[in-house]
């Protein structure tokens, strides 16, 4: 498969471009510091772009079979709409590319509802997170809406709270739901990420992830 990664230097996507190389998978990663990415690989292909320049994209899109997109802003507080603009512009540059698979990162309180999760969970844990990271949170909830009014094939997945501890192999999933557990390691979200890719009952729809 010839794969498209955004948010390629942040600890999910960095694991994402690794695994998918193991997988054989030929990837270009799109970065905005090419120093950043530190991975050699004859697969792998880092592309230098500002991601909310739908322009400078075409390059990394061109003859790609699906994207990955692990976008997210590093400072809470000050977002910058990472997600929602870097999203618009990677769905304008895949319409123009002809590109039609993508799953992107969201996060599990951005599901409203909090089907899935506990009572108490969801009405004790779920709130104070919401409060603490609430721009981040409503920067995600944008980038959703965008996604979902778009007529690409995509996949929202939705993890709790990201550790780096090893990776299991393993880790389970809901549609449309959230799935009772607090955390995942990044290195499962990455191979959850790169499962979903083909799993066809997925398209449009969000996917809540958790650790088994």
């Amino acid at each position: 498969m010839q794969l498209t990664v955004f948010g390629a230097t942040g600890g999910t996507g960095r694991l994402v471009v690794e695994q998918a190389l193991n997988a054989g998978h030929q990837v270009r990663a799109v970065v905005r510091t090419p120093g950043r990415l530190t991975l050699d690989h004859e697969n792998l292909h880092v592309l230098q772009a500002d991601v909310f320049e739908p322009a400078m994209l075409g390059p990394a899109l061109d003859g790609a079979d699906a994207v990955i997109s692990a976008l997210g802003a590093r400072d809470r507080k000050r977002t910058g709409r990472v997600c929602e603009r870097g999203i618009g512009s990677v769905l304008t540059a895949m319409d123009k590319a002809g590109v039609r698979r993508i799953v992107a990162v969201s996060a599990q309180p951005v599901l409203r509802s909090g089907e899935g999760e506990p009572f108490w969970f969801h009405k004790t844990v779920t709130p104070v997170v919401r409060a603490i990271y609430r721009n981040i949170y409503a920067d995600l909830a944008e980038m959703e809406q965008l996604l979902a009014r778009s007529d690409t094939e995509w996949t929202i997945v939705r993890p709790p709270y990201l550790t780096d501890k090893p990776g299991t192999g393993q880790y389970r999933t809901a549609l449309e739901a959230n799935v009772a557990g607090s955390s995942l390691t990044r290195a499962d979200l990455a191979k959850a990420l790169l499962d979903t890719l083909t799993e066809r009952s997925t398209i449009r729809h969000a996917l809540g992830v958790a650790g088994a």
